[in-house]
């Protein structure tokens, strides 16, 4: 009947149902690039499918796990270790793939239950929770096994269209997060093009130099017009026509050496606990910066913490704070107004102004930093960067001049990307306020036929 709820077992709507399995070889044959996609369930989260750690096989071992091909709109459940219950739809970019056996494929029929309004339930707060305790029942690992997985009670609209409505509303949102996310990248790669231009390739005083060399009695107005057609006349004059030797190799004339420790002071984080109800300030940890070059603030946890400690500790517009430990060398930059602290795992950099904060954020984002983050790293069983290491680089620094055209390049890119996250983060608040009434039938679609039909669906 047309509006009717029901109970699916999922076990009956599902065309298959099943883990992977690691090729013959293990992490031996992973390749960086290949023919076929190997998931894995560090590419499996709630908010989505996530590329970072995505590996590839060859044709010869991606066939030795034919039987855990991956199609479009397949479920993808992470089901054992601290990371079981995460689920996601397979981005349909990586495909061909293949699974492991940390990650089940779960495919519905789909002229019973629709796979994206699936993926809506399983992420829900109540069933993630269910899913959580089902597999911390064992006696060892968390798990979930294929009977578990089976018996899922999938509450639905018997009507197809419905659930197919229920999902469009809900995706819509999601789709909206993820193109905030696609163009925060591409904005994050454009300022990071302008600091590897400017600072580390030195690419205006290079074409300056050799324009200079071409025409030796021309103004400095006509070379830099001539070598920097496309920066303004004014930031164009700022950079020099010529280079000099230096402890880091040949700079730019007239700019320095020096080390971070002579642009910043640093602040160890505070130690206490995090919680996820909203007792007092976020709290700021490395897991909240290591995965995008950006603070997802509404992912962040909170702490309790006086009021005098807090003021210590407060994050403010400009701060940079960098991993110590966990995946030293990480770093992000704060761009919001936001009630913060950070947590002991990161170092604080104070700059003398925002000029210099971005310059330097654009430093540590840099490979330079990355190589010497690199080879910096000490400890035997969890490398780490203490204050005095993470700030004893050594870097190419100009003139403030050319640090704030730096700022007025680059703060237009960032805003629009912190206005893309905050986007993002409204959101995702909507969709989480929808979704538990969507799924329990709390809110129906009215006329899901006229629905889809208005949509092109």
């Amino acid at each position: 009947m047309a509006g009717e709820w029901i109970n699916f077992r999922l076990g009956d709507v599902c065309t298959k149902i099943g883990s992977g399995a690691t090729p013959r070889g293990g992490s031996s044959v992973y390749l960086e690039h290949g023919d076929v996609a190997l998931i894995r369930s560090q590419n499996v989260y709630n908010d989505g499918f996530h590329h970072d750690g995505l590996v590839y096989l060859t044709d010869m071992h991606a066939a030795q796990l034919a039987n855990v091909e991956v199609e479009q709109h397949d479920i993808l459940l992470n089901i054992t270790g601290d990371s079981v219950a995460r689920v996601c739809q397979v981005d349909p970019n990586v495909l061909p793939a293949r699974i492991n056996q940390h990650v089940a494929i779960i495919r519905t029929n789909p002229q019973h239950l629709w796979p994206r309004y699936l993926r809506y339930f399983l992420v829900s707060p109540a069933m993630q929770a269910h899913m959580r305790q089902l597999a911390g029942a064992g006696a060892t690992r968390n798990a979930l096994t294929k009977g578990m997985i089976e018996s899922f009670s999938i509450p639905a609209p018997s009507d197809i269209k419905e659930q197919r409505a229920i999902a469009h509303i809900l995706g819509t949102l999601d789709d909206k997060i993820e193109l905030n996310r696609r163009m925060s990248r591409t904005l994050e790669q454009m300022a990071r093009a302008i600091f590897k231009s400017w600072f580390v390739d030195f690419e205006p005083v290079r074409a300056k130099a050799a324009v200079r060399r071409e025409h030796p009695t021309w103004t400095d107005d006509q070379v830099s017009r001539a070598a920097c057609p496309k920066l303004k006349p004014e930031i164009a004059a700022l950079f020099p026509d010529s280079f000099q030797d230096s402890e880091l190799g040949e700079i730019p004339k007239g700019w320095g050496v020096k080390k971070l420790s002579d642009l910043c002071s640093t602040q160890y984080g505070y130690t206490t606990s995090a919680v996820d109800k909203p007792v007092g300030p976020k709290f700021l940890r490395v897991t909240d910066i290591n995965k995008r070059n950006w603070i997802e603030w509404g992912d962040v946890p909170h702490c309790a913490i006086d009021r005098d400690t807090k003021e210590a500790y407060a994050l403010k517009i400009g701060d940079l704070v960098v991993a110590r430990m966990a995946d030293p060398g990480k770093s992000a930059i704060i761009e919001e107004e936001i009630d913060a602290v950070f947590a002991s795992y990161l170092v604080r950099l104070k700059t003398p102004s925002l000029a210099h904060s971005y310059y330097v954020y654009g430093f540590s984002k840099s490979d330079l930093y990355a190589e010497y983050a690199e080879g910096a790293r000490s400890g035997s069983v969890q490398a780490n960067m203490n204050a005095k290491v993470i700030v004893a680089a050594s870097l190419v620094v100009p003139p403030t001049t050319v640090m704030e055209q730096f700022l007025r390049a680059v703060l237009p890119l960032r805003q629009r990307l912190v206005s893309n996250v905050c986007e993002s983060r409204t959101l995702a608040a909507l969709r989480d306020a929808l979704l538990p009434k969507l799924i329990s039938g709390e809110l129906r679609v009215k006329d899901a036929e006229r629905f889809l039909k208005e949509k092109g669906l």
